[in-house]
Formats: structure tokens, C-alpha cells, sequence
């Protein structure tokens, strides 16, 4: 069934202009602040061993589905596929990275997505090299798993926030920041400060960081809920939270502001390749953390099968 495709252009800087920006609003939470314009790291290499080598070429973000299909009851139905996301954003080959749900069809329980996908496209194979996060029922702990390899599916339910380009290399903003000092997380900062320096005229940015030292506050959705989550209290309490340990190689997405589209506008999970990973929400060591990013700013936004009816629960 066709869904609704919503279409519209991001402000996109120089990226030496959003690197004094984000250097000056890192400065207000952080104690040492580095962001400079550098050759993207192959990104096939450890820690990442992503999809693709790097974040250039025709970079857009697609807000896919939302909240609203997960709460307060799950709509099933919602599954989507990224080879065919990349279609919808009229990048058929594309490199796609971000934050999303699982397909509880394939996974067989709720579970969060890490997608990292090299799509079909131009003659060439899909190469997935996507991570799930799922909660073990009896024990409670989280299972990481390689979702691509174990799955074999590119398909995700309800929602994903996702950065597309053509995998190429190419200058990016690398961002490193240590020692935080004030309240917000790593990617709300960056956030907060496009939002003060350009108002109006909308940022949208992608890629990727690495926790390199300390630890963090990580979520794992567990089975759907049977009652009504209505509330962000009764979110939280579904919802299982960890502590867990650098290195984490987390997969953000995050918008300076809603363009009127009910977009989600910063969503971040990790992996890691000692069996932790899940949804980010900030570091719980702020002395000893270290952080290292790199990213790019989109020039096009993809809202994909808005939901209808929404609210603002659960978006943390």
C-alpha cells in the first residue's frame, strides 16, 4: 500500500561555519571541545565495520513513521523496508544509518534497530550490517545481536530515523568533546546550538560517534506492552534501562527544529562489539567521558507515512 511522502530542503552551511557553531555550543557542556573539518575515517574499519566507507554524496534524512504507531498501543501493520525507504528518497543505492525499531516479525519479540544497510541498487547486492537489541525474557539482560547476518531482512516496524547518502568519502565535521560539565547530552548540545545560532532556517544532520571512554545510559524496549503506555511515566516504567560500557559506536540523526512535519528530532542508538547496545540517552560518567563523532549536514528532508494522529510521548 502506497504511503504519504513529504518532501522538503534543510538550510545547509558551509561546514566550517557549523563547526565554529557546534564548537561554541559543545564549549557551554563540555570541558574540552575539538570540531574541525577532516577526510571521513573509512568507516568499513573497526570500531564501526559499517556498510559503507563514509557519509557523502546526496545526504538526506527520512523521518519514517513515529511514535505514535509504537504508543500508547503498537500498530503491527506498520513494517516498513529500507531498500524501498531508499526508492522513496530517490536514492535507490544508498547508504542508510540511524535508529528504528526491529521488525518483531523477524526478531520474533520487540527490539531496537540499529540499521546500517548498503541498499540494493545499480546493479549491486544489499550488504546489511544492521544491529537489533532485544531483551532475553527470562533473565532480563540485553541480547545484541547482528541483525543483517541473523535476520536476513532490511525490513523495520513503526518508526526509524534514518541518514541517507551514497556512502562515498569526503570532508565531514569531526567533533570531539571530553569531560562534560553541563546538563545536556552529546547530541542535544550539538542540537540546542544549531537551533540558537539559525532559528528558522532548518539543520538536519547524521552520522556517527563513538563513546570512547566512560559509560552511558542505554534503553531496550522490551515485549509490547498489553496496557495503554499514556503517559512518559509509563514509558519509562516499560521500558529497561542499562549502564552501559565504552565503546559504544552509536548512529544519530538529529534536526534543529521541527519543519511542521511532527518529526523526532534527535534519535541516537549504539552497538557495541562486546554485547551491549540499544537507544542513547547521555553519558552517567561526565568526568571521565570522551566522545568522537563525525558528521554531515542533509540537504533534504523525507517524511515518510506521517502518522495521522500524534501526541508527544516517548520521544526522549
Amino acid at each position: 500500500m502506497a504511503v504519504r511522502i513529504e518532501k522538503s530542503a534543510f538550510h545547509v552551511p558551509s561546514l566550517e561555519e557549523l563547526g565554529e557553531v557546534l564548537h561554541d555550543g559543545l564549549k557551554t557542556n563540555f570541558a574540552d571541545v575539538q570540531v574541525s573539518v577532516v577526510d571521513c575515517p573509512d568507516l568499513t574499519q573497526e570500531p564501526f565495520s559499517f556498510a559503507a566507507a563514509g557519509l557523502c554524496g546526496k545526504p538526506r534524512i527520512a523521518d519514517v513513521g513515529g511514535v505514535p504507531y509504537l504508543l500508547p498501543l503498537p500498530q503491527t501493520e506498520k513494517i516498513y523496508n529500507l531498500n524501498t525507504v531508499a526508492k522513496e528518497v530517490e536514492l535507490p543505492a544508498a547508504f542508510i544509518l540511524g535508529a528504528g525499531a526491529a521488525s518483531f516479525k523477524a526478531v520474533g519479540v520487540n527490539a531496537e534497530l540499529m540499521p546500517n544497510v548498503l541498499t540494493k541498487g545499480g546493479g549491486k547486492p544489499e550488504a546489511n550490517h544492521s544491529y537489533s537489541a532485544k531483551i532475553n525474557p527470562v533473565t532480563g539482560e540485553c541480547i545484541l545481536e547482528k541483525y543483517g547476518e541473523k535476520y536476513k531482512t532490511c525490513d523495520f516496524a513503526l518508526l526509524a530515523n534514518l541518514y541517507i547518502s551514497e556512502g562515498k568519502p569526503g570532508k565531514v565535521v569531526e567533533v570531539r568533546s571530553s569531560r562534560r560539565t553541563g546538563q545536556s547530552n552529546f547530541v542535544s548540545c550539538m542540537r540546542e546550538a544549531l537551533e540558537r545560532h539559525y532559528g528558522d532556517k532548518p539543520i538536519g544532520m547524521g552520522g556517527t560517534f563513538v563513546i570512547q571512554k566512560g559509560k552511558a545510559k542505554i534503553h531496550v524496549m522490551p515485549e509490547f506492552s498489553p496496557c495503554p503506555l499514556d503517559s512518559d511515566e509509563a514509558v519509562n516504567y516499560w521500558l529497561k534501562f542499562f549502564d552501559m560500557t565504552a565503546p559504544l559506536v552509536c548512529q544519530s540523526v538529529f534536526v534543529s527544529r521541527d519543519l511542521g512535519f511532527d518529526l523526532r528530532v534527535e534519535h541516537t542508538h549504539c552497538f557495541s562489539h562486546h554485547g551491549e547496545g540499544g537507544h542513547y540517552h547521555y553519558d552517567t560518567t561526565p568526568d571521565t567521558v570522551e566522545y568522537l563523532g563525525y558528521f554531515l549536514p542533509a540537504e533534504l528532508l523525507y517524511r515518510i507515512d506521517r502518522p495521522e494522529k500524534t501526541h508527544n510521548i516517548g520521544r526522549d
